[in-house]
């Protein structure tokens, strides 16, 4: 099954878009905007919808809104109905992140078929009945969504490394249990951290230019230093000052890209005093000079 017979851009927004394996679609959408924001996909009855949403709120509108099913922050909803399909029509709210796994029944009975009994609606009493269930997202799932969302790998490999991600969701999501999940990491199980190590971020981007010491962040988050180092790892997959670097060469390329600022102007707007410096940043990342690639555009 391909995506163009099953998912069609049908909206004013739209998914960023994986397929991850035959039957198999990653889909991310933020909404970093103030304003609500509407997003369709047609998807067929022959497919299994996982929504995670990892901030804000969102709602799912059915029957051209005559049923509404809101997804709040840190939970998740599944939907399966083998009678009728369930495009998505969704109203996203300001500053909201939504991670959707797509997975084809035929698929998914694949992955599962030793396990019928054990996933409830896949056992032959109910394999043919619609299926609505919401839950919480649990803190290794939310390992595994802000890696795919905070992305920054080479781009070579981001499908081999959604189509991990989608499976070890798939995986936490049907674990009967947590207690796997808290000896694996108790330092997540403390949503107090998680909320630390979340604005330890959001400080490093927005003073991206002069961004404090790890020792001076992990003060003004109040948390101590290793387990700011740690926490920060597991959440997004790299070291603090890694993720920045990739973060500022990213704000760098796109800097480039609208044309309005020379290749010097660029490096002081991410932080870097001298060119070289930032050229050199620049091409090792990238694998080539800032203004080779504006030429290139």
């Amino acid at each position: 099954m391909t995506l163009s017979s099953s998912l069609k851009n049908v909206a004013k927004g739209s998914f960023a878009e994986t397929q991850v394996d035959q039957g198999v679609f990653v889909l991310t959408y933020q909404n970093e905007t103030a304003k609500n924001q509407t997003v369709e996909r047609f998807i067929d009855s022959s497919f299994i919808q996982f929504h995670f949403c990892l901030k804000g709120d969102s709602d799912f509108i059915f029957n051209n809104g005559s049923y509404v099913l809101n997804i709040a922050e840190e939970t998740s909803l599944l939907l399966y109905n083998p009678q009728r399909d369930l495009p998505i029509h969704l109203e996203v709210k300001p500053d909201c992140w939504l991670v959707s796994v797509l997975i084809s029944i035929k698929k998914f009975h694949g992955l599962f078929s030793q396990e019928a009994d054990y996933i409830t609606f896949l056992s032959s009493d109910n394999k043919d009945k619609k299926y609505y269930k919401d839950g919480k997202i649990s803190p290794s799932m939310a390992i595994a969504l802000n890696q795919i969302v905070n992305f920054n790998l080479n781009s070579s490999i981001k499908t081999l490394y959604f189509k991990g991600k989608a499976y070890e969701l798939l995986s936490l999501y049907f674990n009967r249990g947590e207690d796997a999940d808290i000896e694996q990491c108790p330092f997540l199980v403390d949503e107090t951290n998680v909320a630390k190590i979340k604005k330890a971020k959001d400080i490093i981007i927005a003073r991206m230019v002069e961004p404090p010491t790890l020792q001076e962040l992990s003060e003004e988050i109040s948390l101590p230093l290793k387990k700011l180092k740690e926490g920060f790892k597991q959440i997004y997959g790299d070291s603090v000052f890694s993720f920045l670097l990739d973060y500022k060469m990213e704000v760098a390329r796109k800097l480039l890209e609208t044309g309005n600022d020379n290749v010097n102007e660029v490096g002081l707007k991410v932080g870097y005093s001298t060119s070289s410096h930032f050229i050199a940043a620049f091409k090792k990342k990238y694998g080539i000079t800032p203004k080779k690639y504006v030429q290139s555009i």
